[in-house]
């Protein structure tokens, strides 16, 4: 069996990938693998399940909680809210386990199992391939020790789930949104309720779009991964500024008042300037991923504020945000962790922070997001290449010193192998983006032809 985890739970086609069987199987075998690890020692364990509205998540939480129950395991149900919803509410009520059903950014036909510790934080890479063995076993033939009578979990509805959480992000605010008009892209998801609902008790005057999930349209068009609604819906009410999330919103792109994208890079440079000015910026040091812009780097650079920069995926940035204390972090795509109030990333505070640091202010976003320039990046897939030479052929090497050479101090390149598939991403950053573009297709020809 291959890995079933990926970097953020399992993901697949909803009831042909990730079918009810695989995802009640899961849930048993992590009740299980928790038990055995100690986590549930000396008390009747207790479950966060959690989903965003895909028609498939109605199902596939019905299959999660019965596995969960089943497992002896009692269950909160808190119906629809965001990723990082779930994340707080497993740590705020002293949850066991917590569960999020949600495919994030992909779109309607994929589904997701998300998993998440004692105190909302993911599982470690080894209690993951811990569930997938005992799961596979299980699956195989071995039978499980199964509860009976009292033994067995009990489910329960926790509505309050969506008050309490709401409370928990305009209680971390640093000033209220009096005076901003704020455009919000919900992206049919998790945050359709959630995000407008804090936004407008932190005194915004809130306009939103994409907030009218019917279980199909979760992603389409709209959201985080397709800003030009929000930007044409920002100039059209003349907001302050727009928020985009994605499907489970743990991720947040914003959008200044004349309708120009705000990126994960650009927030973080915001946002890591007012946590230094309040003293909350542990180190002066923020965590980025190696596809940080370079002008991102240059402007904390400038500002007397260090980036380390860890392999992408917003797992390693919490990783290294966790093992040296630092309290800001964030990806490019939106993905952004403020670890002093969240254990993941969280799109709606996020989108809060950023409004309140505008309100606070009185600059717009675009003055804010000045402080860094976006240098021009360009990215190249090169398919059907032997990805694990990368690093070690001769010829690739050559090309990549005598690229660098060219760009100089203010260019930079990047060879990556996928993760998933049989190709090497090829990014280049200069200053001017053809001279990004030429260079990036020099380098694509070399790879194809030393690898290919």
């Amino acid at each position: 069996m291959g890995r079933l985890f990926g970097t953020d739970g399992v993901r697949g086609v909803a009831n042909a990938d990730l079918t009810a069987e695989l995802a009640l199987g899961l849930s048993v075998a992590a009740a299980h693998v928790l038990a055995e690890a100690g986590t549930f020692e000396g008390h009747r364990p207790t479950a966060v399940v959690g989903r965003d509205p895909r028609a498939s998540g109605e199902f596939l939480e019905a299959a999660v909680v019965a596995g969960l129950a089943s497992a002896g395991v009692d269950v909160l149900r808190v119906g629809v809210l965001p990723t990082p919803a779930v994340a707080y509410l497993t740590g705020a009520l002293g949850a066991d386990i917590g569960v999020m059903l949600s495919a994030s950014h992909n779109a309607m036909p994929d589904n997701g199992v998300k998993f998440f510790a004692r105190g909302g934080h993911k599982l470690a890479d080894e209690l993951e391939d811990r569930i997938e063995t005992v799961y596979e076993q299980h699956r195989t033939g071995e039978p499980w020790a199964r509860p009976t009578g009292a033994g067995v979990g009990r489910v329960t509805d926790y509505a309050e789930g969506f008050d309490r959480y709401v409370a928990h992000l305009i209680g971390v605010l640093p000033n209220r949104l009096d005076g901003l008009k704020v455009v919000l892209d919900e992206a049919h998801g998790a945050a359709a309720r959630v995000s407008p609902e804090a936004f407008a008790r932190a005194g915004a005057e809130v306009i939103t779009i994409g907030a009218e999930p019917d279980g199909l349209n979760i992603n389409d068009g709209c959201g985080s991964t397709h800003l030009a609604l929000l930007r044409a819906a920002v100039v059209e009410h003349g907001a302050d500024l727009g928020i985009a999330h994605d499907g489970d919103a743990d991720r947040c792109l914003a959008v200044d008042g004349a309708g120009e994208e705000v990126d994960g890079d650009q927030i973080l440079a915001v946002l890591a300037l007012a946590m230094r000015e309040a003293g909350q910026l542990r180190g002066d040091t923020v965590v980025g991923t190696v596809m940080s812009n370079l002008g991102f780097k240059i402007a904390m650079e400038r500002e007397g504020i260090q980036l380390v920069q860890t392999a992408v995926g917003d797992r390693y940035v919490l990783e290294s945000m966790k093992a040296e204390g630092y309290a800001l972090g964030g990806e490019q795509s939106g993905h952004v962790i403020v670890l002093d109030h969240a254990t993941t990333g969280d799109g709606t505070l996020t989108g809060l922070m950023l409004a309140a640091r505008v309100a606070a202010t009185g600059r717009s976003l675009a003055e804010l997001a000045g402080v860094m320039e976006r240098l021009p990046q360009v990215l190249v897939n090169v398919p059907d290449v032997d990805k694990s030479r990368v690093h070690t052929s001769q010829e690739v090497s050559a090309a990549v010193t005598e690229a660098e050479r060219e760009l100089g101090a203010t260019g930079r390149v990047l060879l990556r192998p996928s993760g998933t598939e049989p190709l090497v991403r090829v990014m280049v950053e200069a200053a001017d983006i053809e001279q990004a573009r030429a260079v990036a297709g020099r380098l694509a020809d070399v790879v194809k032809s030393a690898l290919g």
